[in-house]
């Protein structure tokens, strides 16, 4: 059975850097296709940030957090990181980290994801 996992998250100034990591036990290596972080902050809809394919050939962004946010994983490819730079107060939400099998596409879209983490809670203060 998949489980995913997020950690990271906290409370920090406007301005602030925070970096989520995400990983997903249970999945062979050959199965999961796709890592992407999302966010929902109360009163809105679920929007996503960034997603790597997991054999790390490929990133997308949403073009509105490109540039402060990154995407990436560790070398052993078992553990996705979201590093968010310049943090503010509208970036408070809860993250979360979400996982799909192959096939699968790299667009941003919460549909394609299968599993998903319990979330993260993100608190950037002015």
């Amino acid at each position: 059975q998949v489980r995913v996992v997020e950690s990271g998250g906290g409370s920090v100034q406007a301005g602030g850097s925070l970096r989520l990591s995400c990983t997903a036990s249970g999945y062979t290596s050959s199965q999961m296709c796709i890592v992407g972080w999302f966010r929902q902050a109360p009163g809105k809809e679920r929007e996503g940030i960034a997603a790597i394919f997991a054999d790390g050939d490929g990133t997308a962004y949403n073009d509105s957090m490109k540039g402060r946010f990154t995407i990436s994983q560790d070398a052993a490819k078992t553990t996705v990181y979201l590093h968010m730079n310049n943090l503010k107060p509208e970036d408070t939400a809860m993250y979360y980290c979400a996982a799909a099998d192959l096939p699968c596409s790299l667009i941003l879209d919460p549909s394609q994801f299968v599993y998903w983490g319990q979330g993260t809670q993100v608190t950037v203060s002015s």
